[in-house]
């Protein structure tokens, strides 16, 4: 069972900005699951189903990047919502994902993060702020230019540099 802390009288919404709403509920692996508990880290929250395709395909991304920045201590957290559990857990197996997802029996953290689509994502700083929000899948581009603005000072750097030899790159992929 998931629940969703809403406040100011019931009626948190997430928003770029704002605090991230909290969640606690159940991961798929049975675990209780706190949003709060990874406050202090950057988190990238991510909307997600197996029934979603481009879910699917953002998966490899999401592994990759959780890795490039684990010395940041980011962390990903799925939030499983419109499908059901079973699938999920098959899913979760087949690609090797290690991070927690939670389940949203109820769609209320769908309804308290406003969630238009899947996969959508949500970059949330260290103090618990939403900073970015990607309606779709994300590329590496994408990742990159939203984790920047959640990263501590030190991967920033780090950040922009990757960007600025993609940018180098691909100006020398069609330059005449």
């Amino acid at each position: 069972m998931l629940f969703v802390n809403l406040t100011r009288g019931g009626t948190a919404r997430a928003g770029i900005g704002e605090p991230a709403p909290a969640i606690v509920g159940t991961t798929l692996d049975g675990k209780p699951f706190r949003l709060a508990d990874f406050l202090g880290q950057p988190v990238v929250l991510n909307f997600w189903g197996p029934s979603c395709v481009p879910c699917r395909d953002e998966f490899p991304l999401l592994e990759a990047k959780q890795a490039q920045f684990a010395p940041d201590g980011l962390q990903i957290v799925g939030v499983l919502t419109d499908d059901p559990p079973a699938p999920a857990v098959d899913f979760v197996a087949e690609y090797g994902a290690t991070w927690p997802t939670v389940i949203d029996p109820d769609k209320a953290a769908k309804t308290a993060y406003r969630v238009i689509g899947l996969p959508q994502s949500y970059f949330v700083d260290a103090s618990g702020i939403i900073r970015s929000i990607q309606i779709g899948q994300l590329t590496d581009a994408d990742f990159d230019r939203q984790y920047a603005k959640i990263a501590p000072v030190a991967s920033v750097a780090s950040v922009a540099s990757v960007a600025s030899v993609a940018w180098v790159a691909w100006v020398a992929s069609v330059a005449p």
